[in-house]
């Protein structure tokens, strides 16, 4: 399963990169696979674990702040492992070229 996860701390100042650190901060000891993006975070694993992990990201930036807003992609199919990889290699052979991550 992929999930595409956002947590946008609200009414902290224009400046959410230190929240945003604490969560990534906490994806990244869980062992799970991720990728960072821009917008948002992709992480690859089980339903519990990953919603497990959610709850988690989503309480750590409710202890100092008043609202977050979490927004939640779930992309899951089944027989289909390494999909944070595998998903863009599959788009980048249709293409014939690597594209910019």
């Amino acid at each position: 399963m992929l999930v595409e996860v956002s947590i946008i701390p609200i009414g902290i100042g224009s400046s959410i990169g230190d929240k945003l650190a604490e969560v990534l901060r906490i994806i990244d000891e869980s062992g799970l696979p991720y990728k960072v993006n821009p917008m948002g975070t992709v992480i690859e694993g089980e339903w519990d674990e990953i919603m497990k992990l959610i709850k988690k990201c989503h309480k750590a930036v409710m202890k100092t702040g008043e609202r977050a807003i979490t927004t939640i992609t779930i992309d899951d199919r089944k027989g289909k492992p390494n999909r944070i990889e595998e998903k863009v290699k599959s788009i980048e052979k249709r293409l014939g070229k690597t594209l910019k991550k």
